[in-house]
């Protein structure tokens, strides 16, 4: 039985092969396009029936220039998308987006994201998850943890192994803090870069991600060592951005070159 399973995780992830995300990284994705947007799709749907919309038409156009800045400078098979945004009425200081073309804005953010800029960062990591399809990569090694859990636990009750529960559990405790956690953390990273690009070729200043997770550092009060956080520290964060700085002011300044210039207020 466990051959079985071991063999089907095998042809599984030859059949979808490999993807490259948008830095170079190799992934594997088991889910198509369509159902991925169709998730995306339906969780937004949800949300707009779960939580408070702002009305405020200010506050909307505001997040809507900035997404519309974005947007233009997508891969065309993302820009040519049509988007949704909608600006929740919610405290905390969030952001998202989702395979289908939607984007969520929380208000709290906009209380940390001071200017144009720092919002333009938090978007555009967010946007940057979706072109990358970090969504379907973390559905598809779920899926395929899952599986290899099941074939561990048929191993051990066909071996006739003693405390099966126990090292069952530390399997599971391993994997979620060996595979899952800094899975997503790598996530981050790589949206981070994502964003930075894209909103420097959009024309927004690249040094504001920098001011947005200072930001959110002095903000973010008590938080968990970083092996057991999904997302990196800020300090991390911020080094990070940092080293790609060079590149991204040349990347806005060609972008003020060609007349993209926004002015959201």
């Amino acid at each position: 039985m466990n051959k079985n399973i071991v063999a089907a995780i095998a042809i599984a992830v030859t059949l979808t092969g490999c993807k490259t995300s948008p830095t170079g990284r190799t992934q594997i994705a088991l889910y198509s396009e369509q159902q991925m947007d169709e998730m995306g799709v339906a969780s937004f749907e949800q949300m707009k029936q779960e939580q408070t919309i702002e009305q405020n038409v200010k506050t909307n156009r505001y997040v809507q220039c900035i997404a519309d800045a974005l947007i233009a400078q997508l891969p065309a098979q993302y820009a040519q998308q049509q988007w949704e945004v909608v600006v929740f009425k919610e405290p905390s200081a969030n952001a998202f987006a989702l395979p289908g073309g939607k984007i969520g804005v929380h208000t709290g953010l906009l209380n940390v994201a001071k200017d144009q800029h720092q919002l333009a960062a938090v978007m555009g990591h967010e946007v940057g998850h979706v072109i990358a399809q970090h969504a379907n990569e973390r559905v598809s090694q779920n899926s395929l943890l899952q599986v290899g859990l099941q074939a561990g636990n048929a191993a051990l009750e066909m071996g006739n192994v003693q405390y099966r529960n126990a090292i069952m559990q530390g399997l599971g405790l391993g994997a979620q803090y060996g595979v899952m956690l800094p899975f997503s953390r790598s996530h981050e990273s790589e949206a981070d870069v994502i964003g930075l690009e894209l909103m420097a070729k959009a024309g927004f200043n690249p040094q504001g991600a920098v001011e947005l997770w200072q930001n959110m550092d002095k903000a973010g009060g008590e938080r968990p060592a970083e092996f057991l956080s999904t997302h990196p520290s800020p300090e991390n964060r911020i080094a990070l951005l940092q080293s790609k700085m060079t590149q991204a002011n040349s990347q806005a300044a060609e972008a003020k070159r060609q007349g993209r210039n926004p002015a959201c207020k």
